[in-house]
């Protein structure tokens, strides 16, 4: 697909990689509404760029900002492209913890509610605008492309990572049946599982677990860049053969057992 010209929504924009995607896509002539509930840089600015201040988890509030956006694609003459799913959460508990207590069941629905359940709406929701898109010019025809980001937590969760895992797992899980359903209109679906990337996530972790992380990667033995993760975005958007799949971004590492 063609992404010069077309609006995306972004998802958890203002930051980490939902922010190097923004960026990203303002680079390639695109326009962005980000979807988050705190407002991007000041740097972050310009009319190719609109912040809907949003929850991920109210219904109505996701519903609220794509009808905005909608109406500021009427005004850009930018279609509705597509949805890139960043918003999301990262919670460690384990099941029974030092004092044999339980895992908080707040704690296990609020991941759900973000990761899981917030893409969810928001990727139904702006499909049914979607749907209606003038097919593009081109062999393919295409409408859209919906895009998820799980995790390396989705195939090897680490101790701690239950409600994570659950909801990158479940991510994981979707992205066949969900591009399967809208493989009728023209809709691709994708996800990319990022290993460990320099975001606030990350940014928080003690030294010594970032140290023990840092130990065990492959090559690059590094944190990935939010870039890689944009420049992975973009080569979704642009190649209509990759539809249905996981992308690991892992840079051939894998999570251990244990920290």
């Amino acid at each position: 697909m063609k992404i010069n010209n077309r609006t995306f929504i972004v998802s958890g924009g203002s930051s980490g990689l939902g922010l190097a995607t923004v960026q990203m896509l303002v680079q390639a002539q695109s326009h962005v509404s980000i979807f988050d509930r705190s407002p991007p840089p000041s740097t972050v600015t310009g009319p190719q760029i609109k912040f809907c201040q949003t929850d991920i988890t109210i219904v109505t509030e996701i519903e609220k900002a794509i009808e905005e956006t909608v109406s500021w694609t009427k005004q850009t003459k930018a279609i509705l492209g597509g949805v890139i799913n960043c918003a999301g959460v990262g919670a460690g508990a384990k099941i029974i913890d030092a004092q044999n207590q339980p895992h908080s069941l707040d704690l296990w629905d609020f991941v759900l509610a973000v990761n899981l359940t917030g893409t969810f709406n928001l990727t139904r929701l702006a499909l049914q605008h979607m749907v209606h898109n003038e097919p593009e010019e081109g062999l393919d025809g295409e409408r859209g492309v919906i895009i998820l980001v799980s995790s390396s937590a989705a195939f090897e969760g680490q101790p701690g990572q239950a409600a994570y895992s659950a909801t990158k797992g479940a991510l994981r899980s979707m992205t066949l049946p969900l591009a399967r359903d809208l493989a009728r209109h023209s809709i691709r679906v994708m996800t990319i599982a990022p290993n460990m990337f320099v975001s606030s996530m990350t940014e928080n972790l003690p030294q010594k677990v970032r140290q023990s992380l840092e130990n065990d990667l492959v090559y690059p033995k590094r944190f990935g860049q939010p870039v890689e993760f944009a420049e992975t975005v973009k080569w979704i958007l642009e190649c209509a053969y990759i539809n249905g799949e996981t992308v690991r971004l892992s840079g051939a590492s894998r999570m251990p057992a244990k920290m």
